[in-house]
């Protein structure tokens, strides 16, 4: 009986080491932006250099508009940010987190290849 009483200790004790739920919806809902490869796509160009959006949409042959869009969802996020230089927006990716996400992530689906 002893080692029931041990397993529900460690039990509570895991509970209460877990994220809030709070934490856990907004981590799921972080890597929900991760779950469209439009925006990986963008956030890859996003990692080799800084880019308006015109130029996002000719790397990856798309519309301006739907770069568009997927730029507004990843801001919202806080992925990507954007700096105003005269009349256009020049985005990077918001801090090095997201850079580290993109690198274990492909990290992660390279393995065993």
């Amino acid at each position: 009986m002893g080692e029931g009483v041990e397993d529900i200790k460690k039990a509570g004790k895991a509970a209460a080491a877990l994220p809030s739920e709070d934490e856990m919806y907004e981590l799921a809902d972080l890597f929900k932006m991760f779950g469209d490869s439009t925006r990986v796509k963008i956030l890859s160009c996003l990692q080799i250099r800084n880019m308006y959006v015109g130029e996002i949409a000719d790397t990856l042959n798309m519309t301006i508009s739907a770069v568009s869009h997927q730029l507004r969802v990843l801001r919202g996020a806080k992925l990507v940010k954007g700096t105003k230089e005269g009349k256009e927006v020049r985005y990077s990716l918001d801090d090095d987190h997201v850079t580290k996400i993109m690198e274990y992530g492909l990290t992660h689906v390279n393995e065993d290849k």
